[in-house]
């Protein structure tokens, strides 16, 4: 029974400590390894790599990016959506995605899957049960393969998320509103720790700052 219950307060203890060292990848040089890494390194690197780029450029949390479904980002004659309407799981909000940024990936994606032959209505399916999406778990094993591969150990399931709001934030001249806003979070310091900003990035932005 107390055996039992260690592993697991200790199973709960590795998932927490997992979680916070999950950080954006903030290098350019770092971010084109891991796609290409997960591009290349797996079977179904089309779909692992897609799975990532739409998680990037929406900011969805990856439990809604697997329920997406191919209506959701396709048109009825194959082309792709400017926007698609989904409500998150989380929160149960309306949210709007923007896919233009993503066009080409998706349909080289959905090219991929003709190739493949794997019919779906999901976006992104089991390779092994087209009728079942890929799973968060399978997901966070695959982002995990490509951490140790090119030894990065912050790498997990909110990587692309997290990311993907670190681009906007430095590209937007620091933003904070509009990020809140992708992430429907409700502070800046939620938003602020959620983009991994440590004491050396604040300071590094205040270099750039003239206080006159």
């Amino acid at each position: 029974m107390y055996i039992i219950l260690y592993k697991i307060s200790k199973n709960k203890l590795q998932e927490k400590n997992m979680q916070q060292i999950v950080l954006p990848i903030k290098d350019t040089n770092v971010l084109k390894d891991v796609q290409n890494t997960l591009l290349d390194s797996f079977k179904a690197g089309q779909r692992n790599y897609t799975i990532f780029q739409v998680g990037k450029a929406t900011l969805l949390r990856v439990s809604d990016v697997m329920r997406l479904k191919q209506q959701d980002v396709f048109n009825p004659d194959g082309t792709v959506k400017q926007t698609a309407f989904i409500h998150d799981k989380k929160t149960g909000k309306a949210n709007t995605l923007y896919l233009k940024p993503i066009q080409n990936d998706l349909i080289q994606y959905q090219q991929w899957l003709i190739q493949q032959n794997l019919v779906s209505t999901w976006l992104f399916p089991s390779t092994q049960h087209p009728d079942q999406h890929i799973t968060e778990k399978q997901f966070y094993k695959i982002m995990a393969k490509v951490g140790d591969l090119l030894n990065i150990n912050y790498l997990g399931t909110h990587t692309m998320r997290k990311t993907g709001a670190y681009r906007v934030y430095i590209q937007s001249n620091y933003n904070i509103g509009l990020v809140m806003h992708l992430l429907n979070h409700s502070s800046e310091a939620m938003t602020l720790a959620y983009l991994g900003l440590d004491q050396a990035s604040t300071e590094a932005m205040l270099d750039n700052i003239d206080f006159g």
